[in-house]
């Protein structure tokens, strides 16, 4: 009898709006809801780091027993125009006015006029060739070169190509000093130094703004660096350690021990601190 009676209870839910299970044991499944996945977020674009610069030795120089190159660290002011007014004959050799070396870098930090020389182990030893004679030019007021060497003992010519009167005031500490005039154009007057001395510094009296500098060596293994900042010291140094150093008006001495091998060797040098 409970047993009809529950199934009469059942039939009647049936009948009704709740339907809990009808004709069947089974309870009712749940209706399956699609749900749409969310469009994943794209990936963040990761930049590969840049390569670390690699620095690149300068490529040795055909005949040379020591190259390379010498740079600047850090900035580098403007060059500013020589003023020639003092003197109305120099500024009219001018278009417009020179500018100052005692600093000239180009754009990739490559020093011009640093003077470079082996400094120990050449002794008693010479280049296998023979440099060009030193001779120092006055032309618009001014010296060309603004750096060069010369040897112990060696004549150091000395010109005027200017039509005006110039003189030569040379002013070493371990040689002798020398000042004397050149009035006109077309004069020329040979000097020579006794003992080595890095740097001698030359002026002009008359024109304040002319200097230059020689580089006196008792060997003739010595460079200028030209406008490229690149140098190349004679070959004739035979193979083995030799320590080269680098004068710059503007900066502090720098200098290397450099191995000599095959006759060759290559030497970057990187100037940094100023001089005071």
């Amino acid at each position: 009898m409970r047993k009809l009676m529950v199934l009469s209870a059942v039939a009647v839910l049936c009948g009704g709006s709740m339907i809990v299970a009808c004709g069947d044991d089974k309870p009712a499944q749940a209706p399956v809801v699609k749900v749409e996945a969310a469009p994943a977020a794209p990936l963040a674009k990761v930049e590969a780091p840049a390569p670390a610069p690699v620095k690149v030795a300068s490529e040795p120089v055909k005949g040379a027993s020591i190259s390379g190159t010498v740079k600047v660290k850090g900035d580098v002011k403007k060059r500013k125009k020589i003023k020639m007014d003092a003197d109305p004959k120099c500024s009219a050799m001018h278009a417009e006015p020179p500018l100052n070396e005692d600093i000239v870098v180009d754009g990739n930090g490559n020093v011009q006029w640093a003077f470079v020389y082996v400094k120990k182990g050449a002794e008693g030893k010479k280049p296998t060739e023979a440099g060009a004679p030193a001779v120092i030019n006055q032309v618009g007021c001014h010296y060309e070169p603004h750096v060069l060497g010369i040897v112990v003992g060696a004549d150091l010519t000395i010109k005027n190509s200017d039509d005006l009167l110039h003189n030569i005031h040379a002013l070493p500490f371990n040689n002798k000093e020398f000042n004397f005039g050149q009035p006109t154009k077309g004069l020329e007057e040979k000097k020579a130094f006794t003992t080595q001395e890095v740097m001698v510094k030359v002026k002009c009296d008359v024109h304040p703004w002319m200097s230059a500098w020689i580089g006196v060596v008792d060997h003739g293994f010595f460079a200028v660096t030209g406008a490229d900042g690149k140098y190349a010291i004679p070959g004739g140094l035979p193979d083995g350690k030799y320590t080269v150093e680098v004068w710059h008006e503007g900066y502090k001495n720098v200098s290397a021990d450099v191995d000599v091998k095959g006759g060759a060797a290559v030497a970057d040098f990187e100037l940094a601190d100023k001089r005071e």
